[in-house]
């Protein structure tokens, strides 16, 4: 009887098993991102950069948020290798792409405030775990942060967390209260569903 290769990586995944596995990914943070912006609420990180630039100048969202990455790919090439780059790539112009298509064929009605930012850190989180599973992200700052990391020693979490501090206090002075605190819940139930879920001895998470 064939004995079964002990070489092999038992979470390596195929190529087929990461295409499904990055779409869905994606698919899922886009449903979340309709629910958000269905709201007119806000989010941390660059996405949350690109839905003030948005909101503020009535540019698509999709298309901000494409551009606003565009500086962190050459550092995710030299920080995380060209195939974690060009998977991010693939994944931040594919949820460029739904965010623009979705609200034309998905139509929101009444969604209360409170419920609907449980649904976007619930569905955003669980896109995103699927994508670090799958090695891939939405770009961003998380590499930056882990390149400041290593130069200097300071945490990439606490270089992330300085980041949605000085723009949620920006978003204060631009957004009504409610906006921001209904905001803040968001983005609190999304880190909790990666806190409590993300296993990194197994997955990278940017």
């Amino acid at each position: 009887m064939r004995q079964p290769d002990q070489t092999q990586d038992p979470l390596r995944h195929s190529l087929l098993e990461d295409i499904q596995g990055l779409s869905i990914g994606v698919f899922f943070c886009a449903l979340g991102l309709q629910v958000l912006t269905h709201l007119g609420f806000l989010t941390g990180q660059t996405a949350g950069l690109a839905l003030i630039i948005a909101y503020l100048t009535g540019w698509p969202f999709g298309a901000v948020f494409f551009v606003v990455n565009l500086p962190f790919y050459w550092l995710a090439w030299s920080r995380m290798g060209l195939n974690f780059t060009l998977r991010s790539l693939g994944c931040v112009t594919a949820l460029s792409l739904l965010s623009e298509w979705l609200p034309g064929h998905l139509v929101l009605a009444e969604v209360t405030p409170a419920l609907g930012m449980v649904i976007f850190g619930c569905l955003v989180g669980a896109g995103l775990l699927i994508l670090f599973r799958h090695k891939g992200s939405l770009g961003g700052l998380g590499v930056t942060a882990l390149l400041i990391q290593d130069r200097t020693g300071f945490p990439a979490g606490y270089v992330q967390l300085l980041f949605d501090a000085a723009l949620f206090a920006t978003a204060a002075f631009l957004f009504p209260a409610q906006v921001v605190l209904y905001s803040l819940l968001g983005a609190v139930v999304l880190n909790f569903v990666i806190a409590f879920n993300h296993r990194r001895d197994r997955y990278i998470a940017t």
